[in-house]
């Protein structure tokens, strides 16, 4: 009976760490996740897509960036409008980003309308976002994001069929219109 209670508190205890802000872990979880303060916020400005030549679409995007989880978590939100008077959707997103303790790695899970979700790694570096994935068609794809030297983000996307000659196909720069939403 005593090690069934035992057994039973040592399960509480773990379970209760594991989901409290002071566990183990959370600190350099919120410490490596810091690292992505630059992007927080709202922004707006355009850029495009280009598909082959002479087939280059532009479009307008908003982003909007947020903590969430206590800050353990980014909230990635995007759309993109194309077209005049009256602009259409060409793209809807959404990308949760977190900091993985075990793997020492940021994750990166993105959806987009009509092309399902996208769970993979992340690059961080000074004031620089990096993520990519392989797609059946098109080969190997990397975006980055990093502020230029206006404080805009400058975001590319490339493709490589054979990971060492890479091709631009998408470009955007995007101006802080707020910051962070409390």
């Amino acid at each position: 009976m005593f090690c069934k209670y035992l057994l039973l508190l040592l399960c509480l205890f773990s379970a209760s760490s594991w989901a409290q802000p002071g566990a183990p872990g959370t600190a350099n979880q919120l410490a490596e996740m810091k690292k992505l303060d630059f992007l927080l916020g709202s922004w707006k400005g355009s850029g495009y897509f280009e598909f082959g030549p002479g087939k280059r679409k532009t479009f307008t995007e908003t982003e909007n960036i947020q903590k969430k989880l206590g800050g353990l978590v980014l909230f990635i939100e995007g759309e993109g409008l194309a077209g005049g008077e009256k602009p259409t959707p060409i793209h809807s997103a959404l990308a949760l980003v977190s900091y993985d303790e075990q793997s020492k790695n940021f994750k990166w899970y993105a959806y987009r309308a009509g092309s399902g979700a996208l769970d993979t790694t992340a690059k961080v570096g000074d004031n620089t976002l990096e993520w990519g994935f392989a797609d059946p068609h098109a080969g190997n794809i990397r975006f980055v994001i990093k502020l230029n030297e206006k404080g805009q983000w400058f975001e590319t996307g490339e493709a490589s069929r054979d990971g060492a000659t890479w091709q631009k196909f998408f470009e955007m720069t995007l101006d802080r219109v707020a910051p962070e939403s409390k």
